[in-house]
């Protein structure tokens, strides 16, 4: 009888518990949308692992306009305009990894780095990437395109320890986020990839010729009307 009172007592506490999670990660994205993000996984991760943690948030209007597009010509050129996934990109990084599964290609939009970043963890599994979908989804339904990418230029890793555009401009260029200019942008969103790999001071060859394409990018896509709704 008692194994029997068990069972109910355990589900009943269980599915409080999920409804407990679910409200409080929703109340969490709320929140967010005019929140900085406190401590993110990553940044613990970084610290633990003897990278340090440089971050410093900034508004969006702290942000260079260069910076901004520098990010979505690197990143993720149809931003503006997506719902959060790029599906053929996906696609392509799908057939990609299939045919060189030593050499893996990410199809990630800057949303789902964003999501990434900010809920969760770093790695391939698909719980992750199902929760990735998930908080894609919510973010961009309550934030919009103008709050996600002003959190990823926050948050993202851009170097060793090195999260955020200021504090990556503080690092390499000895100034604000705000001040600059396009080819310091391009050669930040260069890193991106890698950011422990590929060193933006002094640039690699890598970071040099992405970044040089980068700013060939930034031209194209600079009077494209969805983007300067984005960035300006």
């Amino acid at each position: 009888m008692k194994t029997k009172g068990i069972i109910p007592r355990s589900w009943r506490f269980i599915k409080r518990l999920l409804l407990f999670l679910f409200i409080w990660q929703f109340f969490y994205i709320i929140v967010l949308k005019w929140i900085d993000p406190p401590l993110t996984i990553t940044q613990i991760g970084n610290w633990f692992g003897g990278y340090g943690m440089k971050r410093d948030y900034v508004d969006y209007t702290e942000i260079s306009r260069h910076a901004k597009l520098a990010v979505i010509a690197s990143e993720d050129q149809k931003f503006p305009v997506h719902s959060g996934f790029d599906w053929k990109q996906i696609e392509k990084a799908l057939d990609h990894n299939e045919r060189r599964p030593n050499k893996i290609r990410g199809g990630s939009t800057i949303s789902q780095q964003t999501a990434k970043n900010v809920f969760l963890w770093q790695g391939r599994s698909w719980i992750r990437k199902a929760m990735e979908t998930y908080f894609t989804f919510m973010i961009e339904k309550i934030w919009g395109k103008r709050r996600i990418l002003e959190v990823y230029l926050n948050v993202i890793e851009m170097g060793p320890g090195v999260f955020g555009i200021e504090a990556a401009a503080q690092s390499y260029y000895k100034k604000s986020a705000e001040s600059l200019n396009r080819s310091e942008a391009s050669r930040i969103a260069a890193c991106l990839p890698n950011p422990k790999k590929f060193c933006v001071k002094p640039a690699t060859p890598y970071v040099t010729a992405r970044g040089l394409a980068i700013m060939r990018n930034m031209s194209n896509l600079s009077t494209d009307a969805g983007i300067k709704s984005v960035i300006d």
